[in-house]
């Protein structure tokens, strides 16, 4: 009997020295043995509320190209005029764009309606210059830069904004042909004008009516004069 007991602990020393310690299980604080892998995603947390859910507003710059080599507000040519999206964007929504094409040209003068092509003669006390323009970008007056529709051709349709424009050339000088005894100056003067514009930050429709403060006239001002004996 000593014998067959001596050599049952034996047997059960053996077996515990082969084989690896298993630790029990302790109830209420098992870790799951998975070695501690955290799961490779490529550590990409989702961005919950942090995504758009419009693509963003193409870039326009604030100072458009056409712009550097002129003082003036507006720009008559355009190499970065986007002709292709106001088409595709008519095309799109032209009922609505006819609507508002239509308040804009009844609005105007005739001279906008009627799409003058030729300068009348004119007589002018102060020397400026006269001329019919279609602009492709303006400054409205919030001081931003606007994109015009202007010479765009939709099916059978070609929307075009005409104004007339006179700047002064000696704006605060003395007028010509007054006398010097008369406190006199050139003064040019302007007037609001509404435009159809291109809008692409607007997803949903791309069209808006804006006022631009252009040159209308070249006047003479007259300061006060006593008449003395």
């Amino acid at each position: 009997m000593a014998f067959t007991f001596v050599m049952a602990a034996s047997l059960a020393a053996l077996v515990s020295a082969s084989s690896p310690y298993q630790p029990q299980p302790a109830y209420g604080h098992q870790q799951p043995a998975y070695g501690h892998q955290q799961p490779a995603y490529g550590h990409q947390q989702p961005a919950y509320g942090h995504q758009p859910a419009y693509p963003a507003c193409p870039h326009y710059p604030e100072d458009p190209a056409c712009s550097k080599n002129s003082t003036d507000p507006w720009c008559l040519e355009d190499s970065e005029y986007p002709e292709y999206e106001i088409k595709h964007a008519i095309s799109y929504n032209k009922h609505k764009v006819l609507e508002l094409y239509a308040d804009v040209a009844d609005l105007n003068t005739e001279n906008s309606v009627e799409r003058l092509t030729e300068i009348e003669e004119e007589t002018y006390l102060c020397p400026s210059e006269v001329g019919y323009v279609r602009p492709l970008r303006a400054v409205n007056t919030d001081g931003k830069w606007r994109v015009i529709v202007n010479n765009i051709k939709v099916d059978y349709e070609t929307f075009t904004q005409t104004t007339r424009i006179e700047k002064c050339l000696s704006a605060g000088e003395a007028c010509p042909l007054v006398p010097q005894c008369y406190e006199s100056s050139c003064l040019q003067k302007s007037v609001y004008h509404r435009f159809l514009v291109y809008d692409p930050c607007d997803q949903y429709f791309p069209f808006a009516i804006e006022t631009f403060q252009l040159p209308a006239s070249c006047a003479c001002s007259l300061g006060a004069y006593e008449i003395s004996h």
